[in-house]
């Protein structure tokens, strides 16, 4: 059956809402727009699914959603009555029809006698994630389609740790997807399975939230001095941050100043480009609120508040806004310098980043004597870490984070928590207040005792229904192009993770990675520098990273730019 066929048949369809049929009818005779809703499904993954908002197969939807929970209900009934009853916790953040998937996913598990706790407002990520560990759900889902544009949603599934649900388990999930053609015919719900079955969270659980977070502070003599002094601004950049954020910030002491127009529930984000705190542009009312009240810092979390982004004043007093990996060594000096300080620093101490996130990472763990360990792409693999370690207690976790703004202190939750970072990071400008210093004065010290390093990613974007395939092809074409130098950089070891083998470029020999396997290629330069191009797993677009040292940053910007041009030959090539 081709897509014109599928396109029909749901508009033919009597089960298909109302909304649905005209917003069909509204394309009929517009091959490329039927083509592109229904000529593929939506992948579902690791990252579970993510895609622009609208009917079709290819689409975000309330009947993709319901058959995505269908293979999920599937899988949970084959671990038996007790992992029903178990029942899974569904979230959902700010963006369009966000509720309204969650409701339906909810809908469907109780259709299929299992239990499901739905939050009965917009929590973020993070307490998502602490939620099915609190409330030993099975799985949990979370609707949100984090940092994308507005026409975007997405359904996440975790598993029973709280972390994004294994490569393994998916596998499964996605096996029983697959066999559901029906796409209108998911079962419905009694009265009575909604009454016995759909249950609301419990309000004690965020204040078992709040209280976790509570016990990971550094500093409360700093913050007790300089917290109620601190001009800080913070936006959720209409997400789901607001009241998490602003409510741990308030128990430890420190008052925000809100961007008040960015507090609204807007789905349609109207105040940004995109809601996305990695760009400055994003963060640009917080910053301009900051300048009129005499701040020195900005805050601002994703609509699913699991990404935060900060601008602090630099040397010259103006605002700029720190990469997610310069905010990253800022955290991570902060936090072993204070634990260290406290006599708190576990000996078997561990630190997870991925491997694209900043090679200075390896520089101040070092300095500390502190294990630093690099998985890739996905919080779900340093949440691998912790469960590991919980297990077999060879390392104590102590910090996880990614360059895009994603971090992690201690293991009530398995996923980037902006809210928790958002606590550290204030209480972090406070210790540095209270020892007459700026943020951005300690990030350069750090710059001069480990060398300058810069980090930037770039992003390719890829158009149609091939673009998953077409980024793959692109990475797949390099594991076979011999590379011994990037300009002014040999290349050492080149890492191919698709197959979990490393290659030294001078000798030829291959050895393991020891890492789970992604479409990734990676190479290593003589200097400690990087580059590593990957598909994202959850938008169109190819994506090459850059961790260029050098002794000072204006060297380390004449370096990137060489290796940008190479790298642009090289896959032209």
């Amino acid at each position: 059956m081709n897509y014109s066929d599928i396109y029909n048949n749901w508009l033919q369809d009597a089960r298909l809402n109302a909304e649905g049929k005209n917003e069909l009818e509204s394309i009929s005779g517009d091959n490329e727009k039927i083509e592109y809703r229904f000529g593929a499904e939506l992948e579902f993954g690791t990252a579970g699914m993510r895609g622009i908002i609208g009917y079709g197969t290819n689409m975000m939807n309330v009947y993709t959603v319901k058959r995505a929970t269908s293979g999920l209900a599937e899988f949970i009934k084959t671990l038996g009555a007790e992992a029903m009853a178990r029942g899974v916790v569904i979230s959902y953040d700010t963006r369009l029809k966000s509720d309204e998937f969650a409701r339906a996913a909810a809908e469907v598990l109780a259709a299929n006698n299992i239990k499901a706790y739905l939050f009965d407002d917009v929590h973020p990520v993070p307490m998502l994630s602490f939620a099915v560990r609190n409330l030993h759900t099975i799985a949990g889902i979370m609707v949100t389609a984090s940092h994308n544009p507005k026409d975007y949603n997405g359904y996440k599934v975790y598993g029973e740790d709280g972390a994004q649900m294994s490569p393994e388990d998916t596998d499964v999930v996605v096996n029983f997807i697959k066999k559901i053609d029906d796409y209108l015919g998911a079962p419905a719900p009694t009265a009575e399975q909604v009454k016995k079955y759909i249950k609301k969270v419990p309000s004690k659980v965020d204040k078992k939230y709040y209280k976790e977070l509570t016990k990971l502070t550094l500093s409360k003599r700093a913050v007790k001095a300089c917290g109620k002094d601190l001009k800080l601004v913070y936006t959720p950049v209409h997400g789901s941050g607001y009241i998490p954020v602003t409510t741990i910030l308030k128990k430890i002491g420190i008052k925000a100043d809100v961007v008040r127009e960015q507090t609204v529930k807007d789905t349609s984000f109207s105040t940004v480009e995109v809601p996305n705190p990695e760009f400055k542009e994003t963060l640009s009312m917080g910053i301009n609120l900051a300048k009129r009240i005499g701040a020195t810092v900005v805050f601002g979390t994703d609509p699913d508040s699991d990404r935060l982004g900060v601008a602090v004043k630099n040397g010259e007093g103006e605002f700029e806004a720190l990469s997610g990996n310069q905010v990253g060594i800022l955290l991570l000096d902060y936090i072993l310098t204070r634990l260290k300080e406290e006599g708190a620093l576990p000996s078997n101490a561990a630190v997870v980043k991925s491997f694209v996130t900043t090679g200075m990472a390896k520089a101040i763990c070092r300095q500390f004597g502190v294990e630093l360990f690099e998985v890739p792409v996905g919080f779900k693999f340093i949440g691998e870490k912790i469960k590991l370690w919980e297990k077999d207690h060879n390392y104590t976790y102590v910090f996880g984070f990614e360059e895009s703004c994603g971090y992690l202190r201690g293991t009530h939750a398995r996923d980037k928590d902006a809210v928790v970072a958002s606590m550290l990071c204030a209480e972090m400008v406070c210790y540095y207040t209270y020892h007459n210093k700026t943020v951005y004065q300690r990030l350069m010290e750090i710059y001069d005792t480990y060398g300058y390093v810069l980090d930037c990613n770039i992003s390719i974007p890829f158009k149609g229904l091939n673009a998953m395939k077409d980024m793959n092809a692109v990475v797949d074409g390099l594991k076979t192009t011999p590379v011994t130098k990037f300009d002014i950089y040999d290349v050492t070891t080149i890492r191919d993770y698709s197959a979990d083998k490393k290659t030294d470029v001078a000798t030829g020999a291959v050895s393991p990675i020891g890492s789970p396997l992604t479409n990734c290629v990676y190479y290593e330069l003589e200097n400690g520098s990087f580059i590593c191009v990957r598909p994202s797993g959850t938008e169109p677009k190819l994506k090459i990273y850059f961790s260029v040292k050098a002794h000072h940053k204006a060297d380390a910007e004449i370096a990137l730019e060489k290796m940008k041009a190479a790298v642009q030959q090289l896959i032209k090539a």
